[in-house]
């Protein structure tokens, strides 16, 4: 069965109620990956705030899991809001009306993003600009204004959802680069908040995790399906083994885990490359001693017409 047509119900490893009264953010929350960290939270007793650019996948969302909320007796509050990350003032509205619609924060996974695929050098610079500013920048200001305007004083958890970039990111140089400076500044932020009893942690999804939103990204399937070679456990991911990698680090059990990176990819990061392959070609000639010896060859031989 495709996995585009299997329906799992919402659950969990962790226990019912984990994150009772607790509140979070959610970037990103109502499609994909982000769409599945939000219902594993809703299940666990959080209440979310969910954001994105676009309204129609955050009504679509929102009714679809308030709908679910009412059949199971989920007794959990579920909001969303229109939220550019890109736009300093719509994020601080965000955080803002997060805390004055729940009270609180408890936690920020900033999953919100986007990349297009494209060769490097056909990159234009608004392109270049617009990924970075939606990866790095928009994760560095939801960061910074839930600390200013709860964290410093309540303490609280950030996750950031990267990518596997650990090897270079062919036909995706923008959002590589992007993804690797959130790595770092994951680590800079562990260090810089830990005395406010704030924990930043990221969780780097394979680009083998399946999602309908990704697929309708790629066009098909068949991308997906070429990875499987490139991943040791020889399957694809899916979107649940990422959202439950998210609530471990939000949970007690990472109270002592802070500055790291956790990967779920089935070690394809260690194994290859999965995106791109080089063309044949023969401009990398191998250098051997016997080029020098014919560069000396040659530049004495250039010296002695000049000494006759």
């Amino acid at each position: 069965m495709a996995a585009s047509t299997v329906k799992r119900a919402v659950s969990s490893v962790f226990r019912r109620e984990l994150f009772k009264n607790k509140v979070a953010i959610v970037t990103g929350g109502g499609t994909g990956i982000g769409k599945g960290i939000t219902q594993e939270l809703l299940y666990l007793g959080c209440n979310v705030m969910i954001a994105s650019r676009k309204v129609d996948n955050l009504e679509n969302a929102t009714n679809k899991l308030r709908e679910w909320l009412k059949e199971s007796n989920q007794n959990v509050d579920l909001q969303f809001m229109k939220c550019n990350i890109r736009e300093e003032e719509d994020v601080k509205s965000l955080v803002s009306g997060t805390l004055k619609h729940f009270g609180k924060l408890d936690f920020l996974v900033n999953n919100g993003g986007g990349q297009f695929l494209s060769r490097a050098e056909d990159i234009k610079l608004k392109g270049w600009n617009a990924v970075i500013e939606t990866n790095l920048t928009g994760t560095f200001l939801m960061c910074r204004e839930v600390y200013n305007q709860w964290m410093n004083e309540h303490g609280g958890t950030i996750v950031n959802i990267i990518a596997d970039m650990w090897k270079g990111f062919p036909l995706m140089s923008h959002t590589g680069a992007a993804r690797s400076a959130v790595d770092n500044l994951t680590k800079t932020l562990s260090l810089e908040w830990v005395h406010s009893g704030v924990r930043v942690n990221s969780v780097a999804p394979g680009s083998s995790i399946y999602s309908e939103t990704a697929a309708a990204n790629y066009g098909n399937f068949n991308i997906f399906e070429k990875t499987k070679s490139t991943i040791p456990m020889h399957r694809l991911g899916t979107v649940e083994e990422v959202s439950s990698a998210v609530c471990f680090l939000l949970s007690p059990g990472a109270k002592f885990i802070t500055g790291e990176t956790i990967r779920v990819d089935g070690a394809q990061s260690i194994y290859s490359c999965p995106t791109y392959q080089v063309p044949e070609h023969k401009n990398t000639p191998a250098y051997t001693w016997a080029d020098d010896l014919q560069h000396i060859s040659n530049n004495a031989g250039s010296s002695g017409s000049k000494s006759s």
